[in-house]
């Protein structure tokens, strides 16, 4: 049923409704919008969203954002891992090819606008769009996903070819601007292709120029079979930006894919990640390090579905909270009946740094196999004080002993981060914002 919160958004929905392309993309274009029409917009009455109330972006008035909004190189330089050799920006959801650098990738390898591969660029590259795009997002069940390709317009797009190995990480870089005073909206897309034994390293980042902006962002990613993809992504939206975002993994006969969250930014953040591990012996990895202060909201949904025998999964997602936010941790694990032998780990970390910051964590399992190894474990509270007593016992003082005990836990993910430019630019950054919230919890 719609409801009347969505009803109320429908007018400046249809206003901006892309038009054109190939028949293909209407009709997916279409059904993302019917769905989204029927399932409205979540609310806290939902299993799936009742600690994030989104009723703010559902009742706010978006404008829908200028994708050739001004934007020149030297206002990247200073936005995170800026300075990778490969790089694609789009800019609130348009590609910019003047903004990006794609020249010298390795033979077919090909990495660009979404928009003009579907629009028949190059006729080889718009058969596996069409063949892949849509095929993962959930617009049946998912209002964001439906809303999302109701607007599909633009986005990136890479496909790396069976065989061949990227040398260096390709960097999607998703920018944002507010439009003066105005909230602004954009729908980022990203489709990623890796080939069967083919091996790609993609950041993927999120940042703002700053103002209130509402990002909605879908990425649809396919591993071919004995491909390895390395994933990061890096949210580091403007303090008054929502960012929803969902990502789609399919993971072929012993593929190996590891996925690393990195949140420091936005308002509200919900982050989904859905990896569907479909062929024998296929690897997955899912690692997460979320930061919040003031009265920030993050949240964290991972599903992985086990539907083959054979897969190993691994996850660690870890949370340093402050001031009042608030997140929140959901991970589900399944294992279908013709997944036996499955190994799955799942742990969940969160560090309190105040009294007020708090965060609900629930770890699901549903197994339907019965020669499986899997286990969950989750683990919430404040520094160890006999830690901290120990250290100070040792000279330190008890800011210096906080903060080691601070970066040693966020230190177990960041080590994790096999791109040295990306790990020292995240670090940076994740320090830089601690530091900040500490002295003004110690001035406070």
């Amino acid at each position: 049923m719609t409801t009347q919160i969505a009803e109320n958004v429908h007018p400046w929905m249809a206003a901006a409704r892309p038009q054109g392309g190939p028949r293909w993309v209407q009709d997916l274009r279409e059904r993302g919008a019917t769905r989204f029409s029927a399932l409205g917009f979540p609310t806290v009455r939902d299993e799936e969203w009742r600690f994030t109330n989104v009723a703010p972006i559902a009742s706010g008035e978006f404008k829908p954002a200028d994708g050739a909004a001004p934007l020149v190189e030297s206002q990247l330089a200073g936005l995170l891992y800026a300075d990778a050799r490969y790089r694609l920006v789009v800019v609130n959801g348009q590609y910019r090819p003047e903004l990006s650098r794609v020249h010298g990738l390795p033979a077919g390898v090909r990495a660009g606008s979404l928009a003009g591969t579907i629009n028949g660029e190059l006729q080889a590259d718009s058969e596996i769009v069409q063949r892949y795009l849509g095929q993962l997002a959930d617009v049946g069940t998912r209002a964001f996903d439906a809303l999302n390709t109701a607007r599909l317009q633009d986005g990136a797009f890479i496909h790396v070819p069976d065989g061949v190995i990227l040398p260096d990480p390709l960097q999607v870089m998703f920018v944002s601007t507010a439009d003066g005073g105005a909230a602004s909206v954009s729908h980022p897309r990203l489709l990623i292709v890796v080939g069967d034994m083919a091996q790609a390293r993609v950041v993927e980042t999120y940042v703002g120029t700053g103002g209130r902006y509402f990002a909605n962002a879908v990425s649809e990613v396919f591993v071919g079979e004995n491909a390895v993809l390395d994933h990061y992504k890096v949210q580091e939206d403007s303090t008054e930006a929502f960012h929803i975002g969902s990502m789609h993994i399919h993971a072929s006969r012993s593929a190996t894919v590891s996925s690393h969250s990195f949140t420091l930014g936005g308002k509200l953040v919900r982050n989904d990640v859905i990896a569907i591990l479909d062929g024998e012996g296929a690897e997955c990895t899912l690692n997460g390090l979320y930061l919040a202060d003031g009265e920030r909201l993050v949240d964290n949904h991972t599903t992985i579905d086990h539907a083959k025998a054979h897969c190993p999964s691994h996850e660690l997602y870890k949370g340093i909270l402050g001031g009042r936010a608030r997140a929140v941790f959901n991970g589900k694990i399944i294992v279908r009946p013709d997944a036996q032998k499955t190994n799955a780990k799942q742990t969940n970390r969160a560090l309190l740094l105040s009294d007020s910051a708090s965060i609900n964590t629930k770890p699901q399992l549903e197994i339907f196999a019965d020669d499986v190894k899997c286990t969950h474990g989750a683990a919430i509270g404040q520094l160890d004080e006999d830690a901290l007593f120990y250290l100070r016992a040792r000279g330190l003082t008890f800011e210096e002993a906080r903060d080691l005990l601070i970066h040693a836990f966020a230190g177990e993910i960041l080590d994790r981060v096999q791109i040295d430019a990306l790990k020292s630019a995240v670090e940076g950054e994740l320090y830089a914002q601690l530091a900040k919230d500490l002295a003004e919890a110690d001035a406070g």
